[in-house]
């Protein structure tokens, strides 16, 4: 049946998007935590910045701390997006379905939002190497979150047709 294609690829995206969202949550964790360790080192002395944030984000520039927050966050509902749409996607309803479909589209709209960021970042200035990775990975986790979230919805969408009037599946 087509739905059950829809599903595995669907599934597939899901779990990549897992692995790559982890990654994103884990490499901004890293950022926000060094900000902090070193705010105290890198401010002796010196009269901070404008503060934007409670932090002061001593690598990047001055796009990197909205960057960094908001590139965990996408991570984080990301995380929680792929692993409520993994058990969605197994039990394959069409309310599950519609449901991992638009937790997809919710998450990808985050993750838009911190490429945003990441290709202000990028045109601003130069950047140390670990936020060029989250860079990288936030450009191309906006990709196949898109990817993911047209897949669910194509899923959902044979589900529904699948499904007899007044029936269950």
């Amino acid at each position: 049946m087509a739905s059950s294609a829809h599903r595995s690829m669907a599934s597939a995206l899901l779990f990549l998007n897992l692995i790559i969202y982890v990654v994103v949550a884990i490499i901004a964790g890293w950022a926000i935590n060094y900000s902090i360790d070193e705010s105290k080192n890198s401010l002796e002395g010196v009269s901070p910045p404008v503060r934007l944030f409670p932090i002061y984000f001593p690598i990047g520039n001055l796009a990197t701390g909205f960057f960094v927050i908001f590139a965990l966050l996408a991570g984080v509902v990301g995380i929680s997006t792929s692993l409520t749409g993994l058990s969605d996607v197994k039990e394959g309803s069409p309310a599950n379905m519609m449901s991992a479909a638009s937790s997809a589209l919710v998450a990808w709209t985050l993750t838009l939002l911190a490429m945003g960021l990441a290709c202000k970042e990028i045109s601003v200035s130069w950047r140390p190497a670990s936020l060029r990775t989250l860079e990288a990975f936030t450009i191309v986790q906006a990709a196949t979150q898109l990817l993911c979230a047209i897949s669910l919805h194509a899923g959902a969408h044979a589900v529904i047709l699948e499904t007899p009037i007044g029936g269950r599946v």
